[in-house]
């Protein structure tokens, strides 16, 4: 199979994540995770539901695809608790170490693919895989503020348990992909229902405790989109690709916000952030198959 099948929304994965967190930095500052999960539900429903309802695909709730109906909700379940517990976790947290740890789960997912489905890959791509997570943790850092004061710990196990989770939902659907009625479209649809039921019962139990974002919904649905459509690019990377390559490649993602942050945020890159966007670039060479 030609790489370039499941390269390409790899990397506009990395491209869309990049673009809509920077996105999201410069226009939504004044909105709510909860509110911010409510759009982001809105904006998962209308990208994951077109592509759904505009490809061919078996029937989603068939008895023969039983197995990966029920494996993919979980994923998604999963996948919008984890969302949950990093929101929660930035709250009382240090942002510096949330966001590091955040990064790190390609690491993870990599093992967890060498272990619970035997990847394999060439022997110049994981040094590539390697320098690509390394050069995230880098970018995600930031100086601890001295000034904060951080009493409530429970951020440590939040963090970590977002960090775990997401490195299994790649796996799992890894996984679930080689089931019988495997389809994108179908986990595209899954998706929403997982959103749903967690980022989505969250944002409206959150959300009517906090101020309304006002036209802040307006600014939120672009970034939200950009992130939704990155989410379905990953979805239909991992159908084709091995999960041990996309993770990392579509998680690099901190490279494009950095980029963006310099050029239209008019942010200093420091040497640190010089020497991981070279490490991640050199990483994606090294870890992107030839043709």
């Amino acid at each position: 199979m030609n790489p370039w099948v499941w390269l390409t929304p790899t990397l506009l994965a990395l491209f869309f994540y990049g673009i809509g967190e920077g996105l999201a930095k410069k226009y939504i500052g004044d909105v709510s995770p909860a509110w911010f999960c409510l759009c982001y539900v809105a904006a998962k429903s209308v990208v994951n539901l077109g592509f759904f309802f505009t490809r061919n695909h078996p029937p989603p709730f068939s008895a023969e695809g039983q197995e990966f109906f029920v494996l993919g909700l979980v994923a998604c379940i999963l996948d919008g608790i984890g969302w949950i517990l990093f929101f929660e976790s930035i709250v009382t947290g240090p942002i510096s170490i949330v966001g590091t740890l955040s990064a790190a789960y390609p690491a993870l997912t990599v093992l967890f693919a060498r272990l619970f489905l035997s990847e394999v890959l060439l022997p110049l791509q994981y040094p590539g895989v390697l320098l690509v997570i390394l050069g995230c943790i880098g970018l995600s850092y930031a100086p601890a503020d001295p000034n904060a004061a951080i009493s409530d710990k429970r951020w440590i196990p939040l963090a970590i348990a977002a960090l775990i989770i997401w490195a299994a939902v790649h796996v799992i659907v890894k996984y679930a992909y080689g089931l019988p009625g495997a389809s994108e479209a179908n986990l595209s649809l899954f998706n929403v229902l997982g959103s749903l039921v967690t980022l989505g019962v969250y944002g409206f139990l959150r959300g009517r405790q906090g101020p309304h974002p006002g036209r802040g919904w307006g600014w939120s649905f672009l970034p939200t989109a950009l992130l939704a459509g990155a989410d379905l690019s990953v979805i239909i990377a991992t159908r084709w690709g091995p999960v041990s390559i996309v993770t990392p490649l579509s998680g690099a993602y901190p490279l494009v916000t950095i980029a963006f942050a310099w050029m239209i945020l008019k942010e200093k890159i420091t040497r640190l952030q010089w020497a991981c966007i070279a490490a991640v670039l050199a990483g994606i060479l090294l870890a992107t198959p030839r043709a």
